[in-house]
């Protein structure tokens, strides 16, 4: 419906154009006995083809920021879902004993990321998934602190795959998962001590 709209206008600014460029020209000829009135005729001629040209690149970059606009919108509604699925992991693994309130919360962020997470950030979130109803028998997270750990890094590192995209930091993908291992292996050790 879009291209179809799109491609009538195109049409009808395309026949107004040719029909002011005869019209025009047709005056263009007519004044031929009068220098003058031709000069207003090729203002009026360079006009109206400026004017056409600037309404085409005045339409085209609207569509490019509107684009932006959406994209811009859609990246902070994903990291937004990937913040409340950290927060909500974060709570769970402080309380003794998470119960249905916390287990619908998870499975609303389950939904939310369907909606806008990646394909990889959905499998890694499965793999975390099942982790979790390993060593959550008992409604904690009493059990492997280390596995929790590592399922939860290796999440953390497609989220931030999906949400950098394609930038380069400077680092490899293994380089940045050793990163995030390291650092949770520091932070137990912390919470050990």
């Amino acid at each position: 419906m879009k291209n179809q709209k799109q491609l009538l206008y195109l049409v009808l600014s395309l026949i107004t154009l040719v029909a002011g460029y005869a019209y025009l020209r047709y005056a263009y000829k007519v004044t031929d006995s009068t220098p003058f009135t031709q000069e207003i005729v090729l203002i009026i001629l360079g006009t109206v083809a400026t004017i056409f040209i600037t309404a085409l690149l005045l339409n085209q970059q609207t569509a490019v920021e509107i684009e932006k606009e959406q994209s811009i919108k859609f990246l902070e509604l994903k990291a937004g879902t990937y913040e409340k699925l950290l927060d909500l992991m974060e709570d769970m693994s402080l309380v003794d004993n998470f119960g249905n309130k916390e287990l619908t919360h998870l499975q609303f962020i389950t939904h939310r990321l369907a909606i806008v997470a990646s394909a990889d950030v959905l499998n890694e979130y499965q793999n975390f998934l099942k982790v979790i109803s390993q060593i959550s028998t008992d409604h904690s997270f009493s059990g492997d602190a280390d596995t929790l750990s590592k399922a939860l890094g290796a999440l953390t590192v497609q989220i931030r795959q999906d949400l950098i995209g394609g930038q380069s930091t400077g680092y490899t993908n293994s380089q940045i998962r050793n990163i995030i291992a390291n650092n949770s292996k520091e932070s137990q050790l912390i919470r050990n001590r």
